[in-house]
């Protein structure tokens, strides 16, 4: 039986700011609003995400491996982009490769060091260093993003 993360309470309203300022066009960094359709409801269901690039193939992180959006994911298999006004329809895979899932993983302080905080924070990684977030590489869910 696997367990839940408790995330931070400040976390939901946080995204609905994110989504609300991309949803006016404002770009935030590598900040991005994935939308996938819900896997019982079909409803969209948006939520921020940073994608980043390794070796030329784009990728986004859960770190709670069992939260909503990548089960929403792993069921829908793609979704929509949003950077600001910009869309893009988008093919979403789960990424089982153990040297590709590490790879991206040891990528993620480079790309994104905004996430950084989070991910210690809630102690999904050993440390803020590339060397930590290849540690955490099987403890995350990792998607390869596709252009549709």
């Amino acid at each position: 039986m696997r367990t839940r993360t408790a995330l931070p309470r400040w976390l939901r309203p946080a995204n609905r700011v994110v989504r609300l300022l991309t949803r006016l066009g404002l770009r935030l960094g590598t900040i991005h609003v994935l939308t996938v359709p819900g896997r019982r409801s079909g409803a969209p269901r948006p939520t921020p995400v940073s994608p980043l690039t390794v070796d030329g193939h784009r990728y986004v992180i859960a770190g709670v491996p069992d939260g909503d959006w990548a089960r929403n994911v792993r069921a829908a298999g793609r979704g929509e982009l949003a950077h600001g006004r910009r869309k893009q329809a988008v093919t979403l895979e789960e990424v089982t490769d153990p040297g590709v899932r590490e790879q991206v993983m040891r990528a993620f302080p480079r790309e994104v060091p905004h996430g950084v905080p989070m991910f210690v924070k809630l102690g999904l990684v050993d440390g803020a260093d590339p060397d930590g977030f290849a540690a955490a590489a099987g403890r995350v869910a990792v998607f390869r993003l596709r252009a549709s």
